[in-house]
């Protein structure tokens, strides 16, 4: 099925409340993999190659969108298995906060936001970066059909001031903590590590002269390669379950 694909920048989704958890449908190393298969290891060329199918709106979020026909399924049986792979796919965060912060049979809508940690490490000459992204992932059902909705509206960058080449650690030592990704958001028990969010249209590709080139760079493909997973993952379980053996006979 050729696929209709269409990236925007769209306006800001602000949910209350809503909290995240790290996707199962594919990890940092396996999304990497996915992408260089898809759009090779130069990274700086291939977020450029990809930005020119882009188009971006005055709200500045990124988002991609794409219809998948389910010819002879209902809405209701569309629902059930969309609300089966999002429940399996996206687990509640370890802090037990719901990936899926809206799931409203009737309306036909399912929400989900989920973290994707270190998509990206980049060491430059004085910081180390970490890359991850929260996309969020709407799908909108109706008889025949589903509306598959990916958003990310900036990246999350952990920013270690002593990890790059020339780096050198506030203590003056030489005691570098290479930017530990893996540490809890908002931590300060490192000094040397800063929270910062990018916007996505501030950076490379979207303006050329960036200090962050490389690691935004890599930072798009690895976006633009999971989204295009996710869309993949949505359709295998509309066509062929999670499983295998959803059916009605039984």
């Amino acid at each position: 099925m050729k696929k209709i694909i269409q990236w925007v920048l769209a306006a800001t989704l602000v949910f209350s409340g809503a909290t995240t958890a790290q996707a199962q449908a594919l990890k940092a190393a396996d999304l990497e993999k996915y992408a260089k298969e898809k759009y090779g290891d130069k990274w700086i060329d291939a977020a450029k190659n990809i930005a020119e199918g882009l188009t971006l709106d005055k709200n500045e979020s990124l988002t991609y969108q794409e219809v998948i026909q389910a010819e002879g399924k209902t809405k209701e049986q569309l629902y059930v298995a969309l609300n089966y792979w999002a429940t399996a796919t996206f687990p509640p965060s370890s802090s037990g906060g719901p990936a899926i912060i809206l799931n409203d049979k009737e309306a036909g809508c399912i929400i989900i936001t989920s973290t994707i940690p270190g998509i990206v490490e980049h060491m430059g000459t004085i910081s180390k970066y970490t890359v991850s992204i929260t996309p969020v992932i709407r799908l909108d059902i109706k008889d025949g059909r589903v509306r598959v909705t990916y958003t990310v509206q900036s990246y999350d960058i952990l920013r270690d001031i002593s990890g790059g080449w020339l780096g050198i650690p506030p203590d003056g030592g030489t005691n570098k903590s290479y930017g530990d990704g893996k540490r809890k958001k908002d931590d300060k028990t490192n000094v040397s590590l800063y929270d910062e969010q990018w916007e996505i249209a501030r950076h490379y590709p979207f303006v050329e002269k960036d200090a962050q080139k490389r690691t935004c760079a890599k930072a798009l493909v690895m976006t633009h390669a999971y989204s295009n997973a996710i869309i993949d993952k949505v359709e295998e379980a509309l066509k062929n379950g999670i499983v295998g053996n959803e059916d009605d006979d039984w």
